[in-house]
């Protein structure tokens, strides 16, 4: 199982929302791309990149400092918010992003996600985010109609390298990660989930490896590994175990 740290951008600092609001944002580096070395010699194979402003605007904003971040680091970066057609997702993947995030075009234009999936193989996640089970879209603004699995399942067969599942309830409130809807959502899916929003001990992380026979690929952490509850190297070496005993129960 891989773990993201995550690097939530909003006018070019790195910082983390309280449940997906702006205005409860507290900022935990000025220098993202130092944010990003740093998680790169704490070990980390991966950096998951949130354009918190994008996600409103519905164009990317943070672009220099997303930048700064791909020059900055070696290791495959994932990049999310203000994603919304064919020509973002390809300067961004020109540019050196590993795999873009489609979450509001996701639920408006389902059919631009599996073209995209068709052009860049491999390269396109899916960002689900939901509030109370209902996907939320334009920066958790707006909570839609359709339940996060009926949304999912439009993708299957589609190529989508995984579904990105994160419980707006839970995100950056520190309450403990929603394990029960992201392996029931991960059970019912081909797709490869990555679990978000609410890790916040390494006993989350030990409540997902025990999922993870359910199709959890992996699991995005931010302030828990910035204000130190989860120890990288302690967190690395969990998710690259075997599985957690009790797997099969």
């Amino acid at each position: 199982m891989i773990i993201y740290p995550a690097i939530d951008l909003k006018d070019g600092a790195c910082v983390r929302l309280l449940r997906g609001e702006m205005s409860q944002a507290t900022v935990f580096n000025t220098d993202p791309a130092e944010q990003a070395r740093l998680f790169q010699g704490q070990g980390f194979e991966w950096l998951h990149l949130v354009d918190l402003n994008g996600a409103f605007e519905g164009k990317p904003v943070n672009g220099e400092a997303v930048e700064g971040i791909l020059g900055a680091v070696d290791i495959p970066v994932q990049l999310g918010g203000g994603i919304r057609d064919l020509k973002t997702i390809a300067m961004w993947l020109e540019k050196g992003i590993s795999r873009v995030i489609l979450g509001t075009v996701a639920l408006r234009e389902p059919e631009l996600v599996k073209e995209a999936c068709r052009e860049f193989p491999g390269k396109v996640a899916v960002g689900i985010d939901a509030r109370e089970g209902f996907v939320a879209v334009a920066g958790w603004a707006e909570t839609s109609t359709i339940r996060a699995l009926d949304l999912a399942l439009k993708f299957e067969d589609s190529g989508v390298a995984a579904i990105i599942y994160t419980d707006i309830n839970r995100d950056g409130a520190m309450g403990g990660v929603n394990v029960e809807a992201t392996s029931d959502l991960a059970f019912h899916l081909t797709t490869p989930v990555i679990a978000s929003g609410g890790v916040s001990s390494i006993d989350d992380l030990v409540a997902l490896k025990r999922e993870e026979h359910t199709g959890i690929q992996g699991v995005i952490c931010g302030r828990a590994l910035y204000d130190g509850r989860i120890v990288p190297k302690e967190a690395l070496e969990l998710l690259s175990s075997s599985p957690v005993s009790g797997d099969a129960d």
